[in-house]
C-alpha cells in the first residue's frame, strides 16, 4: 500500500507541474519596453488594380482570336464566320461585364 501512494503522489507532483508550467508558458508577458506596431502604408500608395483584371484579359483574348479568325485563309465550311459571329456576342457581353463597378 504505501508503495501504491509514493506512486500515487509521484504522478499527482508530475501532472501537477505540467498543469503549472503549461500554463505559465501560455500566460501573456508584460514587457515594459513593447515596440509599437507600425502601421502599413495606406493602400493609395499602391498602384490601384483595375476594376475587372480578368474580364480584360479575357477582352483581350477574344480580340485576338478574332483577328485571327478574320485572317484565316480557309472558310471551313462557314464555321470560321459562325465562330466570329459568337465571339462578336462574347465581347459584347465582357464588355458589359467589365462596366459593371
Amino acid at each position: 500500500m504505501k508503495r501504491f501512494l509514493s506512486f500515487f503522489f509521484v504522478i499527482a507532483v508530475t501532472v501537477v507541474l505540467t498543469l503549472a508550467f503549461s500554463a505559465a508558458v501560455l500566460q501573456p508577458r508584460a514587457t515594459a519596453a513593447r515596440v509599437p506596431a507600425v502601421a502599413a502604408p495606406a493602400a493609395a500608395a499602391a498602384t490601384p488594380m483595375p476594376p475587372h483584371p480578368h474580364i480584360d484579359e479575357a477582352l483581350e483574348a477574344m480580340h485576338n482570336a478574332k483577328h485571327h479568325l478574320e485572317t484565316a485563309e480557309h472558310d471551313f465550311h462557314g464555321h470560321r464566320v459562325a465562330a466570329i459571329k459568337h465571339l462578336d456576342q462574347a465581347i459584347h457581353e465582357a464588355e458589359i461585364c467589365a462596366a459593371e463597378p
